[in-house]
């Protein structure tokens, strides 16, 4: 700031901050904060009087951003993943200012955030989100398989984690058709078992209601059957 030989008066105003023991004010017109930090980021109030000036008094408002460098980045890589299913590689960092961007690599060599553009990722199935640090694949493939690692960055610097390997496996085919063998067996147990038990119990009624029934005994019952006309005899009530 230029400004002559005037007589000055300078004040500053702090907003949203704290300085006391990390500030130095220097003349004429200077302010040193030590040890800046993140929460430092704010706008400052500069009040200038100079007496003799046509101008006595002006001030200016200065913005201040702080950047601070992303700290190391938290990689989630999934050990194995068997081709064909879908899985999702995480990365994020909370520290750094401005908010960091990221970018994932494999075997170190960058992967294009878009693997239509590039001949060797063209058949890969990811989707790449820089702002959330997410690594999606819709379909893993063997060509998949390989270390990752993810690198945050942003303009004060930038910050990577250790590589993590990622192993593709193929499907178990013969695992997968025990499995459904099995569950076969066990359906065809349960409905044989169920069977049995129905059968006997319709067994076990049916006996039940042969022995309880008896042929009901008729002490006072009327004979229908005609007598033998051979051996008609006349009785003493039969009149001619």
């Amino acid at each position: 700031m230029a400004i002559g030989r005037q007589t000055l008066s300078l004040v500053l105003f702090f907003l949203l901050c704290d300085l006391e023991h990390r500030a130095i004010l220097r003349e004429p017109a200077n302010l040193l904060i030590l040890n800046a930090s993140r929460s430092d980021s704010a706008q400052y109030r500069c009040e200038v009087a100079a007496i003799d000036d046509q101008k006595p008094f002006d001030e200016i408002l200065i913005s201040l951003a702080v950047r601070v460098k992303p700290v190391v980045p938290r990689c989630n890589v999934p050990n194995a993943v068997t081709v064909g299913y879908t899985t999702e590689l995480h990365c994020s960092e909370k520290e750094g200012f401005p908010q960091s961007q990221y970018q994932w690599y494999r075997n170190n060599e960058e992967l294009p955030e878009d693997p239509k553009t590039s001949v060797k990722f063209y058949n890969s199935t990811y989707v790449m989100n820089t702002d959330t640090g997410s690594l999606k694949f819709r379909s893993v493939k063997k060509e998949d398989a390989g270390e990752y690692h993810c690198q945050a960055k942003n303009e004060a610097g930038t910050s990577k984690c250790s590589p993590q390997p990622m192993e593709v496996y193929d499907p178990d085919i013969v695992g997968i058709c025990l499995k459904v063998l099995g569950g076969v067996a066990a359906f065809i147990f349960v409905i044989v078992g169920l069977c049995r038990i129905q059968k006997s119990g319709c067994c076990t009624c049916k006996d039940h209601m042969e022995n309880n029934y008896k042929v009901p005994e008729h002490e006072n019952r009327m004979d229908y059957t005609c007598p033998d006309e051979g051996h008609f005899r006349h009785k003493s009530s039969f009149v001619i």
